[in-house]
C-alpha cells in the first residue's frame, strides 16, 4: 500500500461526509445539464464507466477531470469494469480480449514464471491507460468458482474451480493494482459460479447448503484484504429462500461472520432482472440487509434519482473505509 503524507485524512474524512451511499453511471461521453444539476445535488459516493463513456483517451480524461471537478477532489471515486477477456470497457482504446482470468490461470499452472511476466505487464499497462484517464477503482479480481455446467455468465471470467488457486491469483492480481496505485472491487461475493441463470436477466437460485458453499465458493471470499466486495443478486434457498444476496440480512450475515469480510459491501447494479422490485424498494432493502453502498448503472436519470433520494449519507464506517481507499490512489 503507497501512503501520501502530504494529505490530511482528517479533512478528507470531513469533505467526504456530505456525500451519498451510493454510485451511478452517466449516459455519454460528457456530461449533460441534468447531469451535472443532479451530482452537485445528491452528491454519490462515486460514478462508474461503461463503453458507451469511452471513445477516446483524451475524452475520456476530459469527462472524468470534469466529475472531479464538480467534487474538488482528484482522488473522487471512479469505477470501471475492465477485467480483459470479455469484460472491457477500453475497447475503443485497447484490445485486452485475449487476456481473461482463464488465461492467466493457464499460465499460474502451465508456467508460474511466463505468469508472473505477463500478468505484471498487462496490470501495469491497464493501470497506464486508468492513471491517463483518472479512473482510479476497478472491479476485479473475479472470484466467483469456474463450473462447467453453470451459465455461461462468469465461464472464463474465473481463474478456476479450485478456491486455493483463485485465493491466490486473486490476491496477485489485487497486489499488482493496489501497487499501481489502483483500488480492486472484488466480485461477486459471495459467490455466482453455481448460477444456472444470468442474474443481469433473472433471479439464480443455488440449491447447496452452507457447509458446501462455505468450503468452495464462499471460501474464495474468506477473510480477504479487498477494501470493497461487490454482492451478487443470488438466492442461496437454503440460507433465506425470500430473498437473493443484496437483500437478505442472512447472507450479508454470513458474508460478515462466516467469511469475515470487514469492508465496504457494494451492491451489484441494483438495475438488473434479477432484482424485481421496483428501484426504490431494491435501493431500501439492499441498506435494510447491510450493503454499504449501492450501485446503479445504466445512467437513466429518472432511475437514479429513485436510488439517489433512497441512500443516506455516508456512514461513518464508509468514510473511514474510504480514507483508507484514499491512501492506495494516485
Amino acid at each position: 500500500m503507497i501512503i501520501k503524507k502530504n494529505i490530511n485524512f482528517g479533512n478528507y474524512s470531513k469533505k467526504i461526509s456530505v456525500r451519498r451511499s451510493f454510485i451511478c453511471g452517466v449516459k455519454g461521453t460528457t456530461l449533460s445539464k441534468s447531469e451535472i444539476r443532479f451530482l452537485k445535488k445528491y452528491k454519490p459516493w462515486g460514478i462508474i464507466l461503461f463503453e458507451r463513456n469511452i471513445k477516446s483517451i483524451n475524452q475520456a480524461k476530459i469527462l472524468v477531470n470534469n466529475v472531479k471537478k464538480l467534487f474538488g477532489d482528484t482522488k473522487y471515486p471512479v469505477l470501471v469494469d475492465e477485467e480483459g477477456g470479455r469484460v472491457s470497457r477500453f475497447k475503443k482504446i485497447i484490445d485486452t480480449s485475449s487476456f481473461s482470468a482463464k488465461f492467466f490461470a493457464n499460465l499460474y499452472k502451465n508456467n508460474i514464471k511466463k505468469f508472473k511476466i505477463y500478468s505484471e505487464v498487462y496490470i501495469n499497462q491497464i493501470s497506464y491507460i486508468f492513471k491517463l484517464i483518472g479512473i482510479n477503482h476497478n472491479t476485479v479480481p473475479v472470484l466467483d468458482l469456474y463450473r462447467k455446467n453453470s451459465h455461461k455468465i462468469i465461464g472464463d471470467r474465473s481463474y478456476s474451480n479450485n478456491p486455493k488457486i483463485v485465493k491466490k491469483i486473486s490476491n496477485i492480481f489485487l497486489n499488482k493494482f493496489n501497487k499501481n496505485q489502483i483500488n480492486t472491487i472484488i466480485k461477486h461475493i459471495p459467490g455466482h459460479g453455481l448460477a444456472k441463470v444470468d442474474s443481469h436477466k433473472a433471479l439464480p437460485i443455488v440449491k447447496k447448503d452452507i457447509n458446501y458453499l462455505l468450503k468452495n465458493d464462499f471460501e474464495t471470499f474468506k477473510n480477504h484484504s479487498s477494501l470493497i466486495a461487490m454482492t451478487g443478486h443470488i438466492l442461496y434457498q437454503k440460507i433465506d429462500n425470500q430473498n437473493c444476496a443484496t437483500h437478505s440480512k442472512k447472507v450479508i450475515s454470513v458474508i460478515r461472520k462466516n467469511i469475515g469480510f470487514k469492508n465496504i459491501l457494494l451492491t451489484d447494479d441494483i438495475s438488473m432482472k434479477a432484482l424485481k422490485d421496483p428501484i426504490n424498494i431494491s435501493t431500501l432493502k439492499s441498506f435494510s440487509a447491510g450493503c454499504n453502498i449501492v450501485l446503479h448503472c445504466n445512467g437513466k436519470l429518472s432511475e437514479m434519482k429513485k436510488v439517489a433520494e433512497n441512500s443516506p449519507l455516508l456512514s461513518k464506517f464508509v468514510i473511514k473505509k474510504t480514507s483508507q481507499i484514499a491512501k492506495i490512489l494516485s
